[in-house]
């Protein structure tokens, strides 16, 4: 009769697997894919890079915001500065009057085009924000389980070889 491993051989195995699949963070067993340590380098990879793309992003965030109010600034002086030559020409009764008119009108209408661009920014900044946490908060929630399943997979081997090792006890009793 050919030699099969006793249940304790059995038991010493898969602790053995259990004990590289805890070493490398893969779950093994039930379908689960399994990760080795060249998809766990690029799941790093890509991770760094998302943070590094975030940065970059809140970087050119920050420089366009800070464009926008310098010009928003410098449209509010320009819109004074207009106001003011406007008086005076009222006064003198310029011949340019018109043209300073229309050009006042024009600084106005892009100050009210600023407004709106202005708010889209911050409203676009708040989904963001509120979209990386959402993405946070998940990614928490996948690692609990994994941690979760790791433990009753353990669990589930510990109990199944006992009750192994129980029947190899009992069929030794027979003999």
């Amino acid at each position: 009769m050919a030699s099969m491993a006793t249940p304790k051989q059995i038991w010493e195995q898969q602790q053995s697997q259990m004990q590289r699949v805890k070493n490398s963070g893969v779950i093994v067993g039930n379908e689960t894919p399994m990760k080795d340590d060249k998809e766990e380098e690029m799941a790093k990879s890509a991770l760094a890079l998302f943070r590094a793309k975030e940065e970059e992003i809140e970087r050119k965030k920050v420089e366009v915001r800070g464009k926008v109010e310098t010009y928003m600034g410098r449209v509010e002086e320009a819109t004074r500065r207009l106001a003011d030559i406007r008086e005076e020409l009222d006064a003198l009764i310029d011949p340019m009057r018109k043209d300073i008119a229309f050009l006042r009108k024009k600084v106005d209408t892009v100050n009210r085009e600023l407004k709106p661009l202005g708010q889209s920014c911050q409203k676009k900044e708040r989904e963001y924000k509120e979209a990386l946490e959402a993405f946070n908060d998940k990614n928490k929630e996948k690692t609990q389980l994994v941690s979760k399943l790791m433990e009753l997979v353990s669990e589930s081997e510990r109990l199944r070889m006992k009750k192994l090792e129980e029947l190899s006890k009992s069929i030794e009793t027979l003999s």
